[in-house]
Order: structure tokens, then C-alpha cells, then sequence
């Protein structure tokens, strides 16, 4: 509510609450209040179902009553403590950041020595200690899953962390690098500068580095193409460059898939890998045991 463009929508939203609260009040009153005097009959309201079956003007029963009162005076209370009249925050500045934030405050006091008793530890160490692993297989499954998988073996797009292929390093202080400060992978699209026909020669080529059929003549037609445009970030045998985070294409891992329709769709399209920085979210703690954890996975 805080993020109104105008007070005037704040003032409008609290006015019309508190008007129909005060409304309903005044209602409930008027008509709820009334109570049936001995031996007065009830009035019909013209209302006739079965021929004889009518519906009747009875007052309210007073437990009913009551009720609904005492619900408009908690309303009140709870619109004078808590956020509900536009912009106002509440006599008590309830929020759900200021929640979530006294929430995290109060998990780290608690959880954050056990974190913090590893991040002494040499990272390569760390990764034959068995609790160590325990809370990193634990912080995967809850922050890493989502993009990697429960087993770490990624999916299209998303890296397998259990083999030996890495794009930026596997090193253990690289590994660490990478969750804590993320990693953005920029394949440029090739479809404007190289035609089709040309694209499909250099996938053509391309195939023959990771040992895949291919035809000979296009592939050869690509390999210039390929030394033209392609080797300042693969290199000349295509071993890619982990500075930046090239991929390997000599080799039988392939991040989006190696068929030739992905092959051709990476060079006409490009590609865009994003890997989120951990380091504000989670802390250096928790990264220094999860990049214990993902070094042993692979080795």
C-alpha cells in the first residue's frame, strides 16, 4: 500500500473503509436492536413457499448480534495496529518484510555458528568432512534444485555438476567464485552475419571436434567459417576458454543438447546462461559449504 503513485488513493481507501464500517454500525444497530415484545407476533415479509410455509421479520438472535458487533470494534482495533488504511503502517509498523527480515535475524543467531565453524576449513578438506557434507547436500536441495536438479546433473541449459566438464573452472575457489558472484554466459547470435547455408557448415564442422558424424565437404567449408568467427572464444581447436566460460566443443557434453538442430539453433540464436550471485542471499558461510559440496561431487 505504500507504493501508491498519490496520497489521494491512500486517503481514498481509508476514508471509505472507516465510512463503511461506521455505515454498517449505525446499521446493525438501528435494525439488530430490536427485540420482540411478549406475545407480539412476528410480521410477514410477503414471502409464501408449500402454501403455507411463510417468512417471517424476526429479530436477530442476540448471540448473532453480539457477535457482529464485537466484529466491527475488532476491525477497528485491527486497522488501528496493523497496515489496512491505504498507506498508514499500523501503531505496531507490522510488515511482511519487517517479518521475514526479524525471521532471518532470528534463524541466523541461531544456525549461523554451524555455518560458521566450516568456513576456517580448507575448501578441498571440507569436502571429505562428512557433517560438512551433510549441511551442503541439505542447502542444495533447497536453493539449488530448482535449475541443477536433486541429483546435480542439471538439465538443457543448466549444467551437470557430478562430471568433469566446467565452463568457468572446477576448482574448489572457483566454484566458490561462481556461487557467490554469479555467472552470465553470452553466446552472440550469428544468424545476421552468417547465412544459412554457412551456419549449417560450421555445425557441420562442429560435430567433427566431439568425434560426431559429419559430412566431410561441409564440414571442411565450415572449419574456415569457424576460424573466422568462432576461435576468439572456442579457440582454434574449439577447447573453449573457461575465462570466458566458453564451452569445450571437442568433447561429448553439451549444454543445450548436441543433435544437429540444437547445434544450428546455438549458432543462428546464440545463447544466455544465467547463474544468480548467492553471496547477499545466502552468505560466504553457506556458499563455502556449498561449493565443498559441489566439488565432491565430481571428484
Amino acid at each position: 500500500m505504500a507504493d501508491f503513485t498519490s496520497s489521494i488513493w491512500s486517503w481514498y481507501i481509508g476514508i471509505v473503509t472507516i465510512v463503511s464500517i461506521v455505515v454498517l454500525f449505525i446499521f446493525t444497530i438501528k435494525v439488530g436492536a430490536k427485540k420482540m415484545v411478549p406475545g407480539e407476533q412476528a410480521e410477514s415479509v410477503g414471502h409464501v413457499w408449500d402454501e403455507d410455509l411463510y417468512e417471517l421479520n424476526n429479530p436477530a438472535p442476540r448471540w448473532w448480534y453480539n457477535m457482529f458487533i464485537i466484529s466491527m470494534f475488532w476491525g477497528l482495533i485491527y486497522l488501528f495496529l496493523y497496515p489496512g488504511l491505504g498507506s498508514f503502517a499500523g501503531y505496531l509498523g507490522w510488515s511482511q518484510l519487517g517479518q521475514y527480515e526479524q525471521e532471518v535475524k532470528a534463524a541466523n543467531e541461531k544456525y549461523g555458528p554451524i555455518y560458521e565453524k566450516f568456513l576456517i576449513e580448507d575448501l578441498k578438506s571440507l569436502a571429505g568432512n562428512e557433517e560438512a557434507l551433510l549441511v551442503g547436500s541439505r542447502l542444495f536441495s533447497t536453493y539449488c534444485t530448482t535449475c541443477h536438479g536433486s541429483d546435480a546433473r542439471g538439465a538443457r541449459g543448466f549444467p551437470n555438476l557430478r562430471d568433469k566438464d566446467w565452463l568457468y573452472g572446477g576448482e574448489p575457489d572457483t566454484i566458490k567464485l561462481t556461487i557467490m558472484q554469479g555467472r552470465q554466459g553470452a553466446m552472440p547470435p550469428w544468424g545476421a552475419i552468417i547465412d544459412d547455408k554457412g551456419i549449417q557448415n560450421v555445425a557441420e564442422y562442429v560435430k567433427t571436434l566431439s568425434g560426431l558424424s559429419a559430412d566431410p565437404s561441409l564440414a571442411a567449408a565450415g572449419q574456415k567459417t569457424f576460424s573466422q568467427f568462432c576461435v576468439a572464444c572456442h579457440g582454434a581447436e574449439g577447447k573453449g576458454s573457461p575465462q570466458m566460460g566458453a564451452p569445450n566443443l571437442s568433447d561429448d557434453t553439451w549444454l543445450y543438447g548436441g543433435s544437429n538442430k540444437r547445434i544450428v539453433e546455438s549458432i543462428t540464436n546464440g545463447r544466455a546462461g544465467i547463474m544468480p550471485p548467492h553471496r547477499d542471499f545466502l552468505g560466504e558461510a553457506k556458499v563455502h559449504i556449498l561449493a565443498a559440496y559441489v566439488y565432491s561431487l565430481s571428484n
